[in-house]
């Protein structure tokens, strides 16, 4: 069985940070990551809140560095391999995937999330036949047609101001009366004329083959009514990708975020967790960044046992 000081389990900021500086220590560090390295930063189509990026950079372009400079920094990486399972309970940790199982003195679990689904009829039927959850992703596919974002956050707002370049209409759709969005995001909605429909939700997504309206419930009125539409893109937040480190004993709260002290260790000796996988309330790309450098620090740590490192 391959033997390795530090595995990370997933490829995300998260990820490629804590390979960064576990790798720079001098720890044979492997990361895993079940698709490609990335994860939900690598499809924003820009991030403008990172430092030293003052006219910002897209999501691909920043992930692409960082893989760069991990790979330059000696970090193994393993694409489109999951783990599937993980035994934590001896002083070497057993990370199994779809492919082999490796031996680790430490873990970071950065297995970070996955978008939210609504939930409502015509959802799942019509997922890639006008359903998205990504607007770089398959928003050149609907160039000059009408579209339909869902949510309230950044991610929307952000998704709705790229699509306006793309789509000959947009719609933002809350289900309150305000959005959480930066109050740059808000400007520039403004600015790209994005049509923001309030207090708002969807019912039903209808289509034949692709979809072709929306049912839609005012929450304050009770009225009921249709909106054309070629396209939706749903961000309505995100889901953390633990239950494998849940199903090995590694403890969440109550929506599956794995809980970490001020140093990113879990309930597990010698397993720790970053980004936003983590019951952290902010999830940015600079929180994810600075847990991974505690964590793959604390790790190396934990590994090593230096003179100032205290268990």
């Amino acid at each position: 069985m391959d033997r390795w000081e530090l595995i990370i389990i997933g490829g995300g900021v998260a990820g490629l940070t804590a390979g960064i500086y576990g790798s720079r220590s001098g720890l044979k560090t492997l990361v895993l990551e079940e698709n490609i390295p990335g994860g939900q930063a690598a499809v924003a189509p820009i991030i403008e809140n990172y430092p030293g990026f003052p006219y910002g950079i897209s999501g691909m372009e920043l992930v692409d560095r960082m893989l760069r400079q991990a790979e330059r920094m000696g970090v193994k990486i393993h694409q489109f391999e999951g783990v599937i399972r993980l035994d934590l309970h001896g002083d070497e940790k057993i990370v199994e995937t779809e492919k082999t199982a490796y031996r680790a003195e430490a873990i970071i679990i950065a297995s970070g999330s996955h978008h939210r689904r609504l939930g409502v009829p015509g959802e799942e039927e019509l997922q890639g036949r006008g359903v998205s959850y990504c607007a770089v992703c398959d928003g050149p596919l609907f160039k000059g047609k009408r579209v339909a974002v869902i949510g309230g956050g950044n991610s929307a707002a952000v998704s709705a101001i790229y699509l306006s370049n793309l789509a000959s209409n947009v719609k933002l759709i809350h289900r309150r009366d305000q959005l959480r969005a930066e109050k740059v995001l808000l400007d520039n909605l403004r600015e790209r004329n994005v049509e923001i429909i309030w207090n708002t939700l969807v019912k039903e997504i209808k289509g034949k083959s692709r979809v072709e309206k929306i049912i839609l419930l005012n929450n304050e009125t009770g009225e009921i009514s249709e909106l054309n539409v070629d396209g939706v893109f749903i961000q309505v937040g995100e889901e953390p990708n633990s239950k494998f480190a849940e199903e090995a004993g590694v403890r969440v709260d109550e929506k599956g975020y794995i809980i970490v002290d001020a140093r990113q260790r879990t309930n597990i000796e010698g397993v720790f967790a970053a980004g936003d996988v983590t019951a952290c309330p902010i999830k940015q790309i600079g929180t994810a960044v600075g847990q991974a450098i505690i964590a793959a620090t604390e790790a190396f740590g934990y590994i090593k046992r230096p003179y100032y490192y205290k268990g």
